[in-house]
């Protein structure tokens, strides 16, 4: 198959079950060829992330079932190693390939094998502080490695950075190359005369002055491009003249994002995660220059947008507030509040935990941060958040998109980890609103604390304001609800007579309510679109708790989900009907 036929089926199956696009589109050529120098099964390929590696997965065997991409049961949105022996490693977060390839390289060289291992990261990955952290120990760790650079000048958004200007001036760089090849090649000829550690001084003198890939050889690794990473015969010939290296290599490939299909390559942005769009664009297509996920639709806002709408007029009022995001101004919405106050936003790259840790220096400083973070995301700076922010009870608010379950990314993605990690820490502030008015009133409410707090909500569309529950039990249970699911605790308890209460603050909880609830001789239910371990119901007790289990839950829709495990309004009423013998 050729590279046209793999987008094509890239092209279709996205635009039918959603997807990451142009990040995939763009790596095409890479995937064609990494497939034609390497044993797939045998050496050792690790994308990072797995957003670019459609291609992969279709030339690895998965060709007939990739229709099923991100169903539940189907094939992964990212490499797995349990769906195939081909992908070598997990791959939802970006900045590990390189950690974990060395780690696969080091443990080869321990055994004696000669498997080859290869890293495929992105450019704005390799800024990441792990990949920082693996680019240092890597000469020191293995013998070989090949590290695949696929620098497409994007990463969710667009790169920020020295380093992404680094690179910019690497891919201008094929004149230094000629001259230190032809230096090269005058060095072999002259080895045995006296004048060949001259001609080696001169090279190494135009490393200096033309100043292109000193950088990574500086790290140990042998630098070669940069590669047209379109062109499958030039590929070719670099992977295999890297393979034959008994060194490290790192191959320098630039691509374009979104390659082959138009509106991907003139908005990567907006087409780097999509849902269903019409392909091929028929008569009645209105706009193709955006997914159709991405046209002004529906009304009601989503949480994220809610959330880009409330800061900026709250930061008009204060001129202490900054926004903090790493390399995801857009899908954290705070698109808007980059516009009005370019002074007092900073993206910080793909670097979760320099960014908390930036945050508490902002906040010791006298401003009032606001970081938005997803909650997959906000695993990688738990660090940050306790040494660098709690223990100095430091004004920074964390805005945590996407918790709980996301659906069809999967369990690289599922934000349900959040209450259970952060809820031991010392001085930290908890809560999740229940509408749109109430995320205003609760960034309002942190912003105005001396002390660190974290307001957490979901994916998908904001409810507008609600009223409070009916407070007439007919029987003796109290729901305690999160925000995102106040709703569905406000429907359960309709059914089954009970009260549902609307967990504001998950902490401190409202150990008052509880207290008076208990008295009478209620029962104590938590609702929590969070992981049941650590989470919110053991902090207050209850009685009953309704969450995700103990276990990584796959992708699939949300509704599938949450049916699968119970957690759909006819399956809470019916479990306390049987628990409390309704």
């Amino acid at each position: 198959m050729n590279a046209l036929e793999v987008r094509q089926k890239i092209l279709e199956t996205v635009s039918k079950n959603g997807g990451h696009l142009a990040s995939s589109l763009g790596a095409v050529e890479i995937a064609m060829a990494l497939r034609e120098v390497f044993d797939p099964e045998r050496d050792r390929v690790v994308w990072d992330v797995g957003h670019q590696a459609y291609a992969w997965k279709l030339l690895t065997g998965r060709w007939d079932d990739f229709g099923t991409l991100r169903k539940m049961g189907g094939i992964s949105g990212f490499p797995n190693p349990n769906e195939s022996k081909a992908d070598a490693a997990i791959a939802g977060h970006a900045g590990v390939a390189l950690s974990v390839a060395e780690g696969l390289a080091a443990a080869r060289d321990r055994k004696g094998t000669d498997e080859n291992v290869v890293a495929v990261i992105g450019d704005a990955s390799i800024a990441n502080g792990t990949s920082f952290e693996a680019l240092n120990n890597c000469a020191a760790a293995t013998r070989k490695i090949i590290v695949v650079l696929n620098d497409n000048d994007m990463s969710i958004a667009k790169p920020t950075g020295s380093f992404a200007r680094t690179l910019g001036r690497l891919t201008s760089g094929v004149r230094y190359n000629r001259v230190k090849n032809a230096a090269k090649k005058a060095g072999r000829a002259l080895r045995l005369s006296f004048l060949y550690g001259f001609v080696h001084w001169v090279k190494n003198r135009l490393k200096t002055m033309m100043l292109k890939n000193v950088w990574f050889e500086e790290f140990g690794f042998h630098y070669l491009g940069p590669v047209d990473g379109h062109d499958l015969a030039a590929l070719v010939s670099a992977l295999t003249a890297a393979k034959e290296e008994d060194r490290p290599v790192l191959l320098h490939v630039v691509t374009k994002k979104g390659r082959g299909y138009g509106p991907a390559e003139k908005n990567p942005t907006a087409w780097h995660g999509v849902g269903p769009f019409a392909y091929p664009p028929g008569p009645d297509t209105v706009d193709l220059a955006l997914p159709t996920d991405a046209l002004p639709a529906a009304k009601a806002p989503s949480w994220s947008e809610a959330f880009g709408a409330a800061l900026p007029e709250i930061a008009r009022e204060d001129d202490r507030v900054v926004a903090l995001t790493a390399a995801m101004r857009d899908g954290t919405g705070l698109a808007p509040f980059a516009r009005e106050f370019p002074g007092r936003f900073f993206d910080v790259g793909i670097a979760e935990g320099h960014m908390l840790a930036f945050a508490g220096g902002l906040a010791a400083g006298g401003m009032r941060p606001v970081v938005a973070i997803y909650s997959t995301f906000l695993q990688r700076a738990v660090d940050q958040v306790m040494h660098d922010v709690a223990i100095a009870n430091l004004p920074v608010v964390i805005c945590v998109d996407r918790a709980g379950v996301v659906g069809a990314d999967g369990v690289t993605h599922q934000g349900l980890y959040d209450i259970a990690m952060l809820r031991c820490l010392p001085n930290l502030t908890i809560c999740q609103p229940k509408d749109a008015a109430d995320l205003k009133a609760l960034m309002r409410e942190a912003l105005g604390r001396n002390g660190p707090t974290v307001i957490r909500y979901p994916r998908g569309k904001a409810p507008g304001a609600s009223g409070a529950a009916a407070q007439a039990p007919r029987a003796p249970i109290a729901i305690w609800a999160t925000g995102d699911w106040y709703g569905k605790a406000c429907e359960v308890a309709e059914r089954v007579g009970g009260v549902a209460v609307h967990a504001r603050y998950l902490k401190p909880f409202d150990a008052k309510l509880l207290a008076e609830q208990r008295a009478k001789g209620m029962k104590i239910v938590s609702l929590e679109n969070g992981a049941v371990a650590g989470g919110f119901g053991e902090a207050i007790g209850a009685d009953v708790k309704f969450g995700w289990p103990d276990e990584f839950v796959p992708h699939g829709t949300c509704a599938e989900l949450e049916k699968r495990y119970g957690l759909d309004v006819d399956s809470i009423a019916e479990g306390l009907r049987s628990a409390f013998n309704l």
